[in-house]
């Protein structure tokens, strides 16, 4: 298990987070072909090593925010 440290609540087990995917995505503005659409909703980064996500604290205090996460040790630091 995860422990996320929001930053309103303190420490969490992730039972009570909700993932939300890569932070930093910006939405395409104007006119966007299917190709650009489709690379901004499904096409995401997968590193090895340090990754920004967001996460919604779903049974705690509601808010969206921002964590980096080692993809191979799982360990968690603020941006």
């Amino acid at each position: 298990m995860l422990l996320i440290d929001c930053p309103h609540c303190g420490p969490r087990d992730e039972n009570e987070f909700h993932y939300g995917g890569q932070a930093g995505i910006a939405c395409p503005t104007g006119d966007v072909t299917d190709e650009q659409w489709a690379a901004y909703v499904f096409m995401r980064d997968n590193p090895k090593g340090w990754f920004h996500e967001r996460w919604f604290h779903v049974h705690g205090c509601r808010t969206w925010f921002t964590v980096e996460r080692h993809t191979v040790t799982h360990e968690i630091r603020k941006p």
